[in-house]
């Protein structure tokens, strides 16, 4: 790594032109919602730093583009990246089947963009429904895939969506050793696999805002003090809808009575997200003195408010994976983030069932101040992902290869093996003529050759030395080996 950033332009582009890669590669990166931005964007920002190698295609679809989620599409704007396309791909709605509709309307809209711009390969990130329809679109239309934080493990529907994703990807980015080793055992090509970190923590890391005090006054008042106040991010689980709303209307009443100054965030665009706006409105929390609520915070503001918060609370990954670099204290709620590799600053509260419960999470957690973590990066996975991204091979065949473990041989039959097996080519030099003949492993004659022997020896050489070409051009096309007998 370190020597291919050394190199000069000149010899970065003789090894790309070495492994394939001699024009610009196309990447088209496809961003559904303000979470898989804050990962994506640094990305975008490193392809967009290098004209000379690479080509940025930007396609916004998803919550970016509804009001109720703040038109998040507005931040890709302001971050000065051109939006090639805009697809409404959301049904409204508040079910699973809303979702399942989502989907669908995103496949029947993605063809047309994919045979406009025609990428080199398609970037991916997550677990979300909307990627889903994204990956299948790309593979079903043969453009590479680089599938972002595969391999890990969480909990409900997005695991398998994740791991669907996976399937589908050519190329993968994980952010942990473990998840590097779950993309093995899921029989994935070691080779295609890029253990980087993950790309937000390349913004996380090098976040050195002095004026944090006035971010956090806009957000929750004047009169705030750091590590005094709570983030709270709660989503629906889409598997147990109706128990991720009592989960939430549990974690509302337990913040009203832990009295703390509080900024909540709307939820995702999931199933059951409306009905979690409802409990917020039915509870007045956007009206309630200790609460503000907002649908979307610009993540390097983000970053500033639950680096200096007294905790944050929810089940959003962002609370598992990137608040740890700040060690800033975290509870997080049921089983949505199941399996999610943790720092120590974050307690699980996994059957979230009574207000008690969830008060007494807070009373443990608020005001602490843990080792922050770089589990899920280091701060330099960009400069690793172009750096893969250079490597890739155009002309390698696009079919992917799994990395299956042996298994027994297998006892069905290949036609060429039996055509090369059951026929020879056989010569007979005496008497009174001169025969070749095909001749099948069971001793039958498939076609045979025969002319007077010439009294002459070198006459006789060359007349069978002429049949035998003839013999062995017909034999080539049954697939004979030819045998020279007699």
């Amino acid at each position: 790594e370190v020597y291919f950033k050394n190199l000069s332009k000149q010899k970065q582009k003789e090894v790309m032109e070495k492994n394939g890669n001699n024009h610009k590669l196309r990447v088209c990166v496809a961003t559904c919602n303000r979470a898989d931005y804050s990962k994506l964007a640094p990305i975008m920002f490193g392809i967009k730093a290098e004209p000379q190698f690479f080509e940025l295609d930007v396609v916004v679809l998803g919550s970016h583009l509804i009001d109720d989620y703040g038109n998040t599409y507005r931040m890709i704007e302001q971050d000065d990246f051109d939006i090639h396309t805009r697809l409404h791909t959301i049904v409204r709605g508040e079910d699973e089947a809303a979702m399942v509709e989502s989907v669908g309307l995103a496949l029947v809209k993605l063809p047309d963009v994919l045979n406009r711009l025609k990428p080199d390969i398609m970037i991916v990130h997550g677990d979300r429904f909307d990627a889903l329809a994204l990956a299948t679109s790309a593979a079903l239309m043969n453009i590479r895939i680089l599938h972002i934080e595969g391999g890990e493990v969480s909990g409900t529907i997005d695991d398998s969506i994740r791991h669907a994703i996976t399937k589908l990807a050519h190329y993968h980015v994980c952010c942990t050793r473990s998840a590097e080793q779950h993309l093995i055992a899921m029989c994935e090509d070691h080779d295609r696999i890029l253990l980087a970190g993950c790309p937000s923590y390349d913004k996380l890391l090098s976040a050195k805002n002095k004026d944090y005090m006035s971010i956090i006054r806009v957000w929750l008042g004047e009169d705030v003090k750091t590590r005094d106040y709570i983030v709270a991010l709660q989503h629906p689980v889409t598997t147990d809808i109706k128990h991720s709303i009592k989960m939430f209307e549990l974690t509302l009443d337990a913040l009203i009575s832990f009295n703390k100054r509080t900024l909540v965030l709307f939820p995702n665009v999931d199933a059951g997200d409306k009905e979690m706006v409802r409990v917020m409105r039915k509870k007045g929390i956007e009206h309630h003195p200790n609460f503000r609520a907002v649908k979307h915070v610009p993540f390097d503001q983000f970053i500033q408010l639950v680096a200096h918060a007294g905790c944050m609370i929810g089940n959003s990954s962002c609370g598992v994976r990137e608040v740890g670099a700040f060690g800033t204290p975290v509870i997080n709620l049921g089983t949505r983030q199941t399996g999610r590799e943790t720092g120590e600053n974050v307690l699980h509260v996994r059957d979230a069932d009574t207000q008690d419960k969830i008060l007494h999470a807070l009373q443990l957690q608020f005001g602490k101040q843990y080792p922050c973590s770089k589990i899920y990066g280091d701060g330099n996975a960009v400069p690793r992902i172009l750096k893969f991204l250079k490597s890739i091979d155009l002309k390698e065949p696009l079919q992917k290869k799994f990395c299956f473990p042996p298994v027994k041989d297998n006892i069905s039959q290949d036609i060429d093996h039996i055509l090369e097996t059951q026929s020879a080519l056989a010569v007979d030099l005496g008497g009174t003529n001169l025969r070749v003949a095909i001749v099948s492993m069971k001793g039958e004659i498939v076609k045979k050759y025969t002319q007077l022997n010439p009294k002459t020896y070198e006459d006789r050489l060359e007349l069978i030395l002429k049949m035998c070409v003839e013999a062995a051009s017909e034999a080539v096309n049954v697939n004979c080996r030819i045998l020279g007998v007699g």
